[in-house]
């Protein structure tokens, strides 16, 4: 797949120069539009769709997400340093991919948006990146991880870091303070994010050297893996690592320990676990560690504000979806001020020449299929709390 680039074409015709972006891919075609929409100030808004889940299995990160997005929007609408006026539209991805497949297609088609963030999972963003590609909108999905999605179309971009990023990072970082050579891994056979973790998960091990012990599978919202853990526990692995979806890791954490996985032998988990999450599993979630993108007492631009802010105003503390979709939002303005268009096209191409920008995920980028580029984090569960895993 060809690199996503703009190629500028500068006719002079009476002292003005009209610059005419399109984006390069097999998958796009070369497109030159002999005008776009230009930015007229503060008066026009840009309607944004935003897709999550309100409602079903994953909702636990639904409200989170709400007022990451709602926070950005709010800094954004009422910056003195820009023009980008956004209107929000929400949708409920209702935690399965045929509710952001409805919802993605009502906002394109009802809605008549130009731009959707989400949606929030690896198998809804499988469905879902084909008809922002057929439509040309662009799509910015913060929480998706798995590899080669972004490569689907052009207009798509993901702000998580993927896992093939996440993964190989983890497993050095982890297998140099811990010193395993003999693991075991859990994944949900059903989610596309959990099959495609455990398979970086093996290309890494494999790569380190390190042997595995069993591989156990489950299916989503599987409720007994008893016989599963009966199985990891014989094998006398020297850490377990799980790959599952954000609506069974508490339940899976839980069970292990209840099923008698001894603490000394750790859990790690190939999800970004969130606060959330560990409070919902309780003891059981103690040293389980966890490869991410976001600590919360990371000192990246903006970051201590962001929580200070977002605490104040909520009367919580930020998750990692809240600071997730938070930092795509201000990504997103990023690409409409470089764009200086509402056209999605021109949009898109703004997007992918994005380099160093200060996010309170460090200076992000996105590489030359649309996913983003910065330093991954590695965190530990310490008496309830995250700590960096060093």
């Amino acid at each position: 797949m060809k690199s996503k680039k703009i190629i500028t074409f500068t006719f002079v015709l009476a002292a003005l120069v009209l610059i005419v972006g399109f984006i390069g891919c097999e998958r796009v075609q070369q497109i030159v539009e002999p005008a776009i929409p230009q930015m007229e100030g503060t008066s026009e808004e840009i309607l944004v769709g935003a897709v999550y889940p309100i409602t079903g299995p994953s909702s636990l990160a639904g409200s989170p997400v709400e007022y990451g997005i709602k926070l950005a929007v709010s800094e954004i609408n009422n910056s003195q340093h820009s023009d980008v006026k956004i209107k929000l539209i929400t949708e409920d991805g209702r935690s399965t991919v045929e509710g952001a497949v409805e919802a993605f297609n009502k906002l394109i088609h009802q809605d008549k948006v130009s731009i959707i963030l989400g949606p929030g999972s690896s198998s809804q963003a499988q469905e879902a990146f084909p008809i922002v590609h057929q439509n040309q909108v662009v799509a910015i999905s913060p929480s998706s991880a798995a590899s080669g999605l972004s490569a689907i179309s052009d207009f798509v971009f993901r702000t998580n870091l993927t896992t093939d990023v996440l993964i190989p990072n983890g497993v050095r970082v982890t297998q140099e303070k811990l010193g395993y050579q003999k693991v075991a891994t859990l994944f949900d056979e059903v989610d596309l994010f959990s099959r495609t973790s455990d398979a970086e998960l093996r290309k890494a091990l494999t790569h380190n050297g390190v042997e595995i012990l069993t591989a156990e599978s489950f299916q989503t919202e599987e409720m007994d893996l008893s016989a599963q853990f009966t199985r990891i526990k014989a094998s006398n692995p020297d850490v377990i690592f799980i790959s599952s979806t954000v609506a069974d890791i508490a339940d899976i954490l839980i069970q292990g320990r209840a099923l008698g996985v001894p603490s000394d032998i750790p859990f790690i988990v190939n999800l970004t676990l969130s606060r959330d999450l560990v409070a919902a599993a309780g003891d059981a979630a103690e040293g389980t560690i966890t490869f991410t993108s976001w600590n919360s007492t990371a000192d990246t631009p903006g970051n201590q504000t962001f929580v200070q802010n977002y605490s104040m105003k909520y009367g919580m503390e930020p998750n990692i979806w809240a600071a997730q979709f938070y930092a795509a939002v201000h990504i997103l303005a990023k690409g409409i001020v470089d764009a200086q268009s509402t056209d999605p096209k021109a949009i898109a191409a703004a997007l992918a020449e994005i380099r160093d920008f200060d996010t309170i995920l460090g200076p992000f980028s996105f590489n030359d299929v649309g996913d983003a580029v910065y330093d991954p984090i590695v965190l530990i569960v310490k008496d309830g709390e995250f700590e960096i895993f060093e």
